[in-house]
């Protein structure tokens, strides 16, 4: 069954930075199962619908999600709407056979609930984070100070995976300032297809270097 040598969590710095993008890619190339605990926001299907029409996983690598919101806002505002207090009871890991790849909801100080934020929830699980960011402007003040915040929390971070057009400068800036490796840096991709997914993986060597840094990374439990 799925340990915490063979789960992440996939975070963003931000909305909108292409994590269910990245959560796809790293879903493929480690044969994973896929969960998205909270869904604020269903048009679509959610992201594990738009995932799930990406790579056609069979069932038993999509995992329903824990809460399903229909309003695409903050997840604590969403329960709210629907009369639901989100509990972290619900919220723990699931056991599944082989590696498990976590997608949260938007940044990571974003509130479950008024009293619980969404890094609240990542300290409790104890899995690593591959923190995605923006490629361009203002991902480097995004980028560290979420960092920092899991830094602040003991949270451990596998690295940074750069979605977007190519930077001539940021990778390296970011590298140097996080002091964390930049696993990846995915391009946009025209049409997006599992193959162009598959492509970068093997081209970027994602699946050595994740590994990698998962096997280095601490296990509290």
């Amino acid at each position: 069954m799925s340990s915490c040598s063979n789960a992440l969590v996939i975070c963003g710095t931000d909305t909108d930075v292409g994590k269910t993008v990245v959560s796809a890619l790293v879903v493929q190339g480690l044969g994973a199962t896929y969960w998205k605990p909270v869904q604020s926001g269903l048009e679509g299907g959610g992201d594990s619908g738009r995932l799930q029409a990406l790579l056609q996983l069979p069932a038993e690598r999509l995992l329903p999600e824990a809460y399903r919101l229909q309003t695409p806002v903050s997840p604590h505002w969403a329960a709210e709407l629907e009369g639901i207090t989100i509990d972290p009871a619900r919220l723990a890991l699931p056991a599944v056979a082989g590696a498990l790849v976590v997608e949260t909801a938007g940044g990571l100080l974003v509130p479950l609930r008024r009293d619980w934020l969404q890094i609240d929830q990542l300290a409790a699980w104890g899995l690593p984070v591959l923190l995605v960011a923006r490629s361009g402007l203002g991902t480097l003040n995004h980028t560290l100070l979420s960092v920092e915040a899991l830094r602040q929390r003991s949270i451990p971070l596998l690295g940074l995976v750069l979605n977007g057009p190519l930077h001539p400068d940021n990778p390296a800036t970011l590298a140097a300032l996080a002091q964390a490796p930049v696993l990846a840096q995915l391009p946009p991709l025209e049409p997006l297809t599992a193959s162009g997914l598959a492509a970068q993986w093997q081209a970027q060597d994602l699946g050595r270097t994740l590994t990698a840094a998962m096997g280095a990374a601490p296990n509290p439990h």
